[in-house]
């Protein structure tokens, strides 16, 4: 019996990013150290860095995500035992999220927040095709804005709504009655 021929790969310091592959995804930074893109690939690998006083608001998708805690910390809102709960992580933890959950981050320290996040290849696509390239910090503005919600609709993504964010403690003023 033959071994399996794979084609192995070391990514050296991850620990600093590469701007030519570098997207800014609405806030979240993020660099792809397993491209969507490849032909093989089934799983996305990416380094995500939360700014301070970023969040991710309620969404979810029927995709899996994976995050490992590199520095820093976050809250996530998870389901729980009691419904959806804010829990604090930080360097070291392991957060998995389920397909098909609402979830939401937010960085509400003064250090950013960074981790690995390990998801399908198809949610990876998704991140690149909404991706902006990195520039001065900048709210996205309505065409973009617009791009976003109707490629999450695309790809059957769930936003949350003004009103179920600010239920579960997000306000974010650029949302529009479509969602995010």
């Amino acid at each position: 019996m033959q071994p399996d021929q794979q084609i192995s790969n070391v990514i050296r310091r991850i620990a600093e990013p590469t701007p030519s592959h570098t997207f800014d995804v609405f806030g979240p930074v993020v660099e792809f150290l397993r491209s969507p893109a490849d032909t093989d690939a089934d799983v996305c690998v990416m380094w995500g860095v939360i700014p301070p006083g970023v969040t991710v608001p309620l969404h979810s998708h029927d995709d899996a995500e994976d995050f490992f805690i590199i520095s820093g910390t976050q809250q996530v809102l998870t389901q729980g035992a009691h419904g959806l709960q804010w829990r604090d992580v930080q360097a070291g933890d392991y957060v998995q999220v389920a397909g098909g959950m609402l979830h939401a981050h937010r960085n509400i320290s003064d250090h950013p927040a960074i981790e690995l996040v390990i998801t399908t290849a198809r949610l990876g696509r998704f991140f690149r095709e909404i991706a902006r390239p990195i520039t001065s910090p900048q709210p996205p503005t309505p065409d973009e804005f617009d791009r976003f919600v109707a490629v999450a609709a695309q790809y059957g993504y769930i936003l949350g709504t003004p009103e179920e964010n600010a239920a579960v403690g997000i306000y974010t003023p650029n949302l529009t009655a479509n969602g995010w």
